[in-house]
């Protein structure tokens, strides 16, 4: 049963979606501050408590920001891969952006409808199909870049990367598919999931977080303008 944090200042809602997610499944701590909740999320690090599998943060909290807890997810290494999906009250496109950028899997604004946000939740926790186990490759490499599917490691020049699990995945789809032009909607379906209700613009910032990490090899992930990216020039 996949364990849900839930953080949600308003009581109501807070116990309203706690309900809902128990009767789809799921189980859910369920947290009213982001104080509360990193102190949770520190005992799972240090593997005192259960590691949720995926975290529902609200951003509009009444103690600390809801992307300070995103940062401190992000920041901590044993907690670095935890999906974060961003619950929002917020209008500003900023805010969305800022999140996606420090890391967030996914994001939802309210209002919203409960079925939309299960969706999300299953869509960001079923692994794309291109890491399951099988016949494929387990090991990827282009150029300086290698990535090996099986100890979930991505190295450019043999250094090791620091990589979230949705940069590393998004970086393996790419060494899977050298020199192919890939639409954003391509990428959606394949790294996000054939349910992923969200953006493109959310690959255009998770693009721009694997680049910053790749370094002098960020030039081989080319934009496409109007369609997406590839790795790799057809001329090369």
């Amino acid at each position: 049963m996949p364990h849900l944090l839930l953080l949600e200042d308003d009581a109501d809602i807070r116990l309203g979606l706690e309900e809902h997610l128990r009767r789809e499944g799921f189980s859910v701590s369920g947290f009213g501050t982001g104080k509360e909740a990193m102190r949770h999320l520190a005992h799972g690090s240090a593997g005192t408590t259960a590691r949720p599998d995926v975290v529902l943060l609200d951003l509009t909290l009444p103690d600390v920001d809801g992307l300070d807890v995103l940062r401190m997810i992000r920041a901590d290494a044993k907690l670095r891969a935890l999906p974060v999906v961003l619950v929002t009250a917020r209008n500003e496109e900023i805010d969305r952006v800022l999140g996606l950028e420090l890391g967030a899997d996914d994001y939802i604004s309210k209002p919203y409808s409960s079925r939309e946000l299960v969706a999300r939740i299953r869509a960001i926790l079923r692994r794309a199909s291109f890491l399951a186990p099988g016949e494929k490759p387990q090991h990827l490499t282009f150029g300086p870049i290698s990535v090996d599917l099986d100890q979930h490691i991505a190295r450019v020049d043999g250094t090791a990367l620091e990589l979230t699990r949705r940069e590393f995945e998004l970086l393996a789809y790419f060494l899977q598919n050298p020199r192919r032009v890939l639409s954003r909607e391509k990428i959606l379906q394949q790294v996000w999931g054939l349910e992923y209700l969200g953006e493109s613009r959310t690959i255009d910032a998770h693009v721009r977080r694997v680049r910053a990490k790749l370094g002098e090899a960020a030039s081989l992930i080319e934009t496409v303008v109007g369609v997406g990216y590839r790795m790799g020039s057809v001329d090369a």
